[in-house]
């Protein structure tokens, strides 16, 4: 678990991040769950997008990620999700 503290510093970590992937009517697939540990063992944090038109609240979609991927919700935004996972071979992020 992370804590508040490391929550909020992701958080600050986040703003200049683009968003790179989003959540759609398909909802979350084990395609989508695949492309985004990816991005997170590349990454470590990433920004993702709850569209209007998913069966989700941006909410249930970022529980719904971390618990697949053992990512960290680190904040939810709006429509927007940021995810933290440590990454095993590219470690940046330092907590």
């Amino acid at each position: 678990m992370i804590t508040s503290k490391q929550r909020a510093y992701l958080r600050s970590l986040a703003n200049g991040e683009p968003t790179i992937m989003q959540v759609g009517k398909g909802g979350i697939s084990e395609n989508m769950i695949k492309t985004v540990s990816d991005a997170l063992e590349a990454r470590e944090l990433i920004k993702l997008s709850v569209l209007e038109n998913c069966g989700y609240t941006p909410r249930e979609a970022a529980d719904e990620l971390s618990e697949a991927l053992g990512a960290e919700v680190a904040g939810v935004i709006g429509r927007k999700i940021i995810l933290y996972r440590e990454s095993e071979k590219n470690k940046r992020i330092e907590l």
